[in-house]
């Protein structure tokens, strides 16, 4: 896809992620209504996450660029991915992993994660 394809569907996305947190009881986030789908951008971030152990999701795309923190922060949003661990060294990246309906919006059975 195309930088400006992207950021076309970045805007959109935006745009529909703004009607929406305006319109729920809490700004900070968008509930996930039944049968919400992710983007083809925030698609593409959570499968990276089937690949790794514990639903890890990635901090760079498959060509080496950063994905998108609007994509990151999207997904989490709307639930399907949540922040893991702060990096020291970098702050300001989103360190995060699948959730339960992260897993199932892909179509997945979320693994059993143990509690300590």
């Amino acid at each position: 896809m195309d930088t400006v394809a992207e950021n076309r569907e970045s805007t959109s996305m935006s745009k529909a992620l703004d009607e929406t947190a305006q319109s729920s009881s809490s700004p900070e986030v968008v509930h996930n209504a039944p049968g919400m789908r992710p983007t083809v951008a925030q698609g593409r971030y959570l499968e990276r996450g089937l690949e790794q152990p514990g639903g890890k999701l990635p901090l760079f795309d498959r060509e080496g660029r950063e994905v998108p923190k609007k994509t990151i922060e999207a997904c989490i949003a709307h639930g399907w991915a949540e922040r893991w661990t702060l990096n020291p060294i970098k702050p300001d990246w989103l360190v995060c992993r699948l959730t339960a309906a992260g897993y199932r919006v892909l179509g997945r059975t979320p693994p059993d994660r143990k509690t300590k």
